[in-house]
């Protein structure tokens, strides 16, 4: 947090991203009352956010995943860049302007706040550069702890959302394929090199649209190998289905 203490309080600058008006009201005033906190700023589009997340500079950038313009990971782009490690440290901030004139020193750390838990979702936007990821039942204390706590610099998640990253990063000695020996597994056998194609990529948590840009192939066509996968392997969901392929060294 950059400000200078206010009554002995230090102040963090928070600015808000989503396209729901009334949930951006709400938010302002929950905030409102809670110390050291103070919003800067709000945004319902993609262009608004970055637009005002380069003017205004906040410390923390509270992040809505979904929105129709193309949402957090969209504004995590434009800010951060294609790729996140070429424009941001290690903590996950950024210079929120993109100036490189050093002429304000101020960096903007992201926390994505969602009513949607899904991995996926979760992953997509950690990969991004967002410093953490809190859903939309989190109470108003609660979510000026979590502004706090990433603008000094911490992850936060909520329960449960931290085991997905730790599943989708955390990676364990290199299995057998990447030591070039042979898998002599039925399940993992029975398929095709392209099913295993979208079973790698459903596993790092890539969504169907973007499995379908990166091999050159349609939504539906991605639909339907992840279904035989699906079938084939024997999991209920997804998220069994990343498990199992982490199990087997397959993400």
């Amino acid at each position: 947090m950059t400000d200078e203490p206010v009554g002995g309080v230090r102040v963090c600058r928070v600015f808000l991203v989503d396209d729901h008006a009334v949930f951006r009201s709400g938010v302002r005033a929950e905030l409102a009352g809670q110390a050291g906190i103070e919003v800067v700023g709000e945004a319902g589009s993609v262009a608004e956010a970055v637009a005002g997340i380069g003017r205004v500079r906040p410390d923390v950038v509270l992040l809505d995943v979904h929105m129709p313009d193309g949402g957090g990971v969209a504004v995590l782009r434009a800010v951060l860049g294609a790729d996140p490690s070429g424009a941001s440290d290690a903590s996950g901030t950024t210079g929120a302007s993109g100036a490189s004139d050093g002429s304000d020193a101020r960096v903007s750390t992201f926390l994505a706040l969602s009513v949607s838990d899904a991995a996926e979702d979760v992953i997509a936007v950690i990969r991004g550069g967002a410093r953490g990821y809190v859903t939309k039942t989190i109470s108003g204390g609660e979510l000026a702890d979590a502004v706090r706590r990433v603008a000094d610099g911490d992850a936060v998640f909520s329960p449960r959302l931290a085991g997905f990253v730790l599943d989708a990063f955390a990676r364990a000695a290199p299995g057998p394929e990447e030591r070039g020996e042979p898998v002599h597994d039925p399940e993992v056998d029975s398929l095709t090199p392209r099913e295993k194609e979208v079973l790698r990529l459903l596993a790092r948590g890539y969504t169907y649209k973007e499995i379908a840009e990166k091999l050159f192939i349609s939504v539906k066509t991605v639909e339907t190998h992840a279904s035989n996968v699906l079938r084939k392997t024997q999991q209920s969901n997804r998220h069994a289905l990343t498990r199992w392929a982490q199990s087997r060294h397959l993400d």
